[in-house]
């Protein structure tokens, strides 16, 4: 999470939408700077809505901040989340997807009882407004860099240069059409939050 203070801005990094390169190419010019631990740096709107703003309001007297984040076309997101977890340093581990193909990772991510190795939260819910009526304000599609540049160079007022930072391994993303259609139906709210952005 980055807060720019004066131009009352604060960037929720949705995971795996490219967060880290964007807080690399931004964390300069941020006055807060949030890089762990990864449940704070990764903080959702609702734990943004439950503990930052209040502090940012009361002990701070301010209540015109926004919020921005990016969020990723959700077969797109869950690849990411796989690739990621095929890496070296993950083998071993509960939550690694070595040994296992990203046609069973999507499976095994529409079960009720998500192992651990594809239990890695929805887009939507960590972007879904509060009862309060907080929602975030600006959206932006991970696929359509060139509009997220333009806001954050217009809002920040100065040129954003983003690169490649944390680049998984390259894998076999098959997925059966099955497997795509039950996700599509199981996930369709996945799918309409990112319709929704343009």
């Amino acid at each position: 999470m980055l807060v720019f203070w004066n131009k009352k801005l604060v960037f929720l990094s949705v995971p795996k939408t490219g967060t880290t390169a964007i807080e690399a190419a931004l964390a300069p010019f941020a006055d807060i700077v949030v890089s762990n631990p990864p449940e704070l740096k990764h903080a959702p709107l609702y734990r943004y809505n439950r503990f930052f703003r209040p502090m940012f309001e009361r002990a701070c007297n301010t209540t015109d901040l926004e919020t921005m984040a990016v969020v990723r076309e959700p077969i797109s997101w869950l690849s990411s989340w796989y690739r990621y977890r095929q890496r070296d340093f993950m083998k071993g581990r509960p939550n690694s997807t070595h040994g296992i193909s990203f046609d069973a990772f999507v499976q095994d991510y529409m079960r009720g009882d998500q192992p651990p190795h594809a239990n890695v939260g929805r887009q939507s819910k960590f972007l879904e407004p509060r009862p309060n009526g907080l929602r975030v304000d600006h959206l932006f599609r991970y696929e359509n860099q060139p509009r997220l540049l333009a806001f954050l160079e217009d809002r920040l007022g100065h040129p954003v240069q983003i690169e490649r930072h944390n680049i998984s391994p390259r894998a076999d993303l098959d997925l059966s059409p099955e497997t795509e259609a039950r996700f599509r139906r199981k996930f369709q709210s996945e799918f309409e939050l990112y319709e929704s952005v343009s």
